[in-house]
């Protein structure tokens, strides 16, 4: 999806122009992943601009840095200002956020402590990830020849820009084959995640998702979804899920922040449940739409007015 520029990026505790938030191509991260970051949304509202999970998407940033022993030089609260802030100077009504924290110039070589740690925040305007009519229709994947990380090689509990580089591999297949998006095995081969997305299927009335030790990331949507389903007497169990049960599911669909509820129509061209967004997945969407677009109270404290 092209990008959208804003006015302004936040780029180490100053507003600077878009065009010219740069790095030295002799940054660190360039050359070897060493970068954390967020994907935040901030919805239109009757009562303005208002940014999901905020504190859980600023905690995750922090965690994923710790991870890498990345020291942010900033406190919570002032990355959490600067996200509402930057979207302020902006003039969203709505928005896609997306905090960065990487290594920047300073030594070459794996030994990443010699590098300073710089923080960018960006806001560009953006629409449903993988297209409104997904939001109904659902879109056709399939599953990737490309598996998961081990659990002891990348840490997927940290949503490191090194990840991706796997996520791209799956993303590239999947669209040169002609699908939309691509679902991933772990090393075990069960079921772990999409390119970037969290994952559910819905079987005889209960909502599925894989634990979190299955190479899956701790997604703030996912657990959005698992507390509405709470919510509305929907069971979920937290298990892992074989390929073949991918199959024959009577629904399956995607979370995440960018993609946020998309159902899955196929799979390897196998029709899931009735081929189209079936019953669970839409009371769910029913529910988290209405929250994030304030025509259902926000009773979880989910949004934070910008």
């Amino acid at each position: 999806m092209p990008i959208n520029k804003s006015d302004k990026i936040w780029f180490n505790g100053e507003f600077v122009p878009w065009d010219e938030a740069k790095v030295h191509v002799m940054s660190h991260a360039l050359h070897y992943g060493s970068s954390v970051f967020e994907g935040i949304r901030a919805y239109k509202t009757a009562g303005g601009p208002a940014v999901w999970m905020l504190d859980g998407h600023v905690r995750r940033l922090f965690e994923s840095a710790k991870v890498y022993r990345m020291e942010i030089p900033y406190s919570f609260e002032e990355v959490k200002e600067a996200i509402l802030e930057t979207v302020r100077v902006n003039k969203h009504e709505a928005c896609y956020i997306r905090p960065l924290v990487f290594r920047g110039y300073g030594e070459l070589g794996v030994d990443p402590r010699g590098c300073p740690v710089d923080v960018v925040i960006a806001t560009i305007e953006w629409g449903r990830y993988l297209g409104q009519e997904a939001i109904e229709q659902g879109v056709d994947v399939c599953i990737s020849s490309w598996r998961r990380m081990a659990p002891d090689t990348f840490p997927a509990l940290a949503k490191c820009g090194a990840n991706y580089a796997n996520s791209q591999l799956m993303k590239l297949e999947a669209l040169e084959n002609g699908y939309v998006e691509a679902i991933a095995l772990d090393v075990a081969g069960y079921v772990s995640e999409g390119s970037g997305e969290n994952l559910f299927i819905v079987r005889d009335g209960t909502l599925i998702t894989p634990p979190l030790g299955f190479s899956v990331l701790g997604g703030l949507t996912r657990s959005a979804v698992i507390t509405l389903a709470g919510d509305l007497g929907i069971p979920v169990q937290e298990q892992a899920i074989p390929r073949e049960l991918l199959y024959i599911a009577d629904e399956v669909f995607f979370t995440g922040t960018a993609a946020e509820i998309t159902p899955i129509r196929s799979i390897d061209r196998v029709t899931i449940g009735a081929g189209r967004r079936g019953p669970i997945t839409e009371r769910l969407q029913v529910e988290f739409f209405g929250i994030t677009e304030g025509e259902i109270p926000d009773r979880h404290g989910w949004l934070t007015p910008v």
